[in-house]
């Protein structure tokens, strides 16, 4: 866990959980993997440990707690909360500090807590239970001296949906994953859904079925089954009356085996969420850049004028070219453009 972190669309991590194991093609060179011989030199609890024991870190709960500035913060950046090797127990007891967070001091809005999984099929699940006494009981037990009682009451009285300030969100990297993922996160009970696209490995089209239908207003509930359904153009049947992508993070991979994203999946999701009006979030290029964004990259003249004299190049089938020129010179520029939208919670 870390005050601070280099991940460009959050402001703190925290890891309850260490450990994970490949699940899809995006896992290929996970990062937490790469990273994992240098954590273990580092930090004594990780110490003779493979990256596929999976942990759990009773000792870190309160963390968020003890953060008295407000964070956004990643939940898991070295790991997944949902991994089968962690008990709904333990997910219960991180619940329950995030309910502790949702006030900071002074009666402020208290922390942002971003909930990143690719076992979206568990996390419906246990959202789809009614889990409020365990995040009640564990919010009062790890609130220490922030009005205990009043956290239980708040998580008991409130719906069964986390508070606002829980973003929950499935990563993506091509179309088969994200046919996957991403039904399963709509019928999960959030306020605010997103997507991470990372590493985006192929082209992935949102729209219509997961970004927000034009005639969301018209949703209705069927009294017999408790279900949503909203209108024939988007066919939504899912389990709740706030329809469709909340936010969308993308971005290339990057480390020593990266692969290229091509500019045409990037300018395709940033165009959806232009449309749609989602929140869009440019991350980076990761190692490579292409032909057209070359230019607006943090790299000098001599290189500009002749990659070829200086990077590794990919050629895609289209006749674009990209060029291994490293995340730093990269940048985060999509057409000579920042994109930093976050939804509003």
């Amino acid at each position: 866990m870390a005050d601070k972190t280099g991940i460009e669309w959050t402001d703190a991590t925290w890891n309850p959980v260490t450990g994970c194991a490949k699940v899809s093609a995006g896992c290929k060179h996970c990062y937490a993997e790469r990273n994992w011989p240098r954590m273990t030199k580092l930090v004594p609890a990780y110490a003779g440990r493979d990256f596929t024991d999976v942990r759990t870190h009773a000792d870190r709960l309160d963390q968020p707690i003890r953060w008295a500035k407000r964070r956004m913060i990643f939940v898991n950046s070295m790991s997944d909360l949902f991994h089968p090797s962690v008990p709904d127990s333990f997910i219960d007891s991180v619940f329950g500090v995030m309910w502790a967070c949702l006030y900071g001091r002074k009666e402020q809005d208290g922390h942002i807590f971003q909930v990143l999984t690719k076992r979206a099929d568990r996390m419906r699940d246990y959202l789809s239970t009614d889990r409020r006494e365990a995040w009640a009981q564990a919010a009062v037990r790890h609130g220490g001296g922030i009005d205990p009682d009043g956290l239980y009451d708040q998580t008991m009285d409130l719906a069964r949906a986390p508070h606002p300030r829980i973003w929950l969100g499935v990563s993506v990297e091509d179309q088969a994953s994200a046919d996957t993922r991403i039904p399963l996160l709509l019928r999960t009970p959030a306020a605010v859904r997103w997507i991470s696209a990372e590493p985006l490995l192929g082209p992935v089209d949102l729209a219509p079925a997961y970004l927000p239908c034009p005639n969301a207003e018209n949703v209705t509930m069927d009294p017999e089954t408790g279900g949503y359904e909203c209108c024939s153009s988007c066919d939504y049947t899912g389990g709740s009356d706030e329809l469709g992508i909340d936010w969308v993070v993308i971005g290339g991979e990057s480390g020593p085996k990266a692969r290229p994203m091509h500019p045409v999946w990037a300018r395709s999701l940033r165009d959806q969420c232009a449309a749609a009006s989602v929140p869009f979030l440019f991350k980076q290029w990761g190692e490579w850049i292409d032909d057209d964004n070359i230019a607006s990259a943090n790299l000098r003249a001599p290189q500009i004028a002749d990659p070829n004299e200086f990077f590794s190049e990919h050629d895609w089938k289209d006749g674009l070219s990209s060029w291994r020129v490293g995340k730093k010179l990269a940048g985060r520029l999509l057409d000579g453009v920042l994109h930093d939208g976050y939804p509003t919670p």
